[in-house]
């Protein structure tokens, strides 16, 4: 399994990261959306992890961006990781093209459960 975290503080990479590797998942990691958007071009990632506030580009912005593509690329699943919350949060990340919205902190069942929903074959294969 593949995956792309798109994220601009490093701590929350690293967590993320340190979770990951309890599965022998690995992940690349970009800054910022912009980053991430030149990485979604040059390589094909099974999954894309995606927060919403970073500088330059918002999440839902790169979301959009990739939801645009005419390429295969277009269709990979999207989760979203943030600490915004709101009543619109879910309508406004699911508008954008998400498919899946967890909460900051994240929490290791709830990254699992949702990577499970969506990759069941790679998760399981992990345990």
């Amino acid at each position: 399994m593949k995956i792309l975290f798109v994220e601009d503080d490093a701590m929350n990479r690293l967590v993320v990261r340190d979770m990951l590797t309890v599965v022998g998942v690995g992940m690349d990691e970009a800054a910022d959306a912009v980053t991430g958007l030149s990485m979604i071009d040059a390589t094909r990632f099974d999954v894309i992890l995606m927060d919403l506030r970073m500088p330059g580009m918002d999440g839902l912005t790169a979301i959009r961006h990739i939801r645009q593509r005419v390429d295969d690329k277009a269709t990979v699943p999207i989760i979203v990781i943030t600490a915004e919350t709101g009543d619109d949060l879910l309508a406004r990340c699911r508008a954008s093209g998400a498919d899946h919205v967890l909460g900051k902190p994240v929490a290791m069942d709830a990254l699992f459960d949702t990577l499970c929903d969506i990759m069941p074959d790679d998760m399981t294969s992990m345990n």
